[in-house]
């Protein structure tokens, strides 16, 4: 995500590639070991914790890496990554609007000239990449949860597909969401 594109995003702290992309990895396969510890746990609430754990690492951790990965894949370079705020405060209700305005998010800044030299397919790829990895991977990971059968994984993942769908729609209506930048990358308003 381009902190520059959403002056209302507040930046905590900044990270070179490398290390943005080692944390996220590292919160991916965090997610794949509470899963599996999920699966196998002997108590019902360590089964659910660990399910719960997953999903929030999952969405913490997709979205921005997957920018950097599509955004590498089509020829777009970049410069760092970001920890702040979300980058589409408009896109969330007032009461969770605040919440998510202080969580920590990952961004990952382009850099100008790659940008500019990229086609418009490959900027819309690049934005379309966060938000639809961040409404499918922890949906997929509770998925898995319920066909282990861990505690409570079936009513989750209705709770789940609620938020993939609300995190979708509500950044496709955003002005400021990705879904909008890929819009205008490919011409759209």
């Amino acid at each position: 995500m381009d902190p520059v594109a959403s002056p209302k995003r507040r930046v905590f702290a900044r990270l070179s590639i490398v290390a943005g992309n080692a944390l996220q990895i590292a919160g991916i396969l965090a997610a794949c070991l509470a899963l599996s510890a999920s699966r196998s746990a002997h108590s019902m609430v360590i089964a659910v914790a660990a399910m719960l754990l997953a999903w929030v690492l999952l969405y913490f951790s997709v979205h921005a890496i997957a920018h950097w990965l599509v955004g590498r894949i089509v020829g777009i370079r970049f410069l760092h990554y970001t920890v702040g705020g979300t980058g589409n405060p408009e896109g969330w209700p007032p009461g969770i609007r605040w919440i998510f305005e202080h969580l920590p998010f990952f961004g990952v800044q382009t850099e100008k000239l790659s940008m500019q030299s990229a086609s418009p397919r490959a900027k819309a790829l690049m934005w379309s990449a966060g938000v639809t990895s961040s409404a499918i991977f922890p949906a997929l990971g509770v998925f898995w949860a319920s066909q282990s059968v861990v505690p409570f994984s079936r009513l989750f993942f209705l709770f789940a597909l609620f938020w993939s769908f609300g995190t979708l729609a509500s950044n496709w209506r955003s002005r400021t969401g990705d879904y909008a930048k890929a819009r205008r990358a490919l011409g759209g308003a």
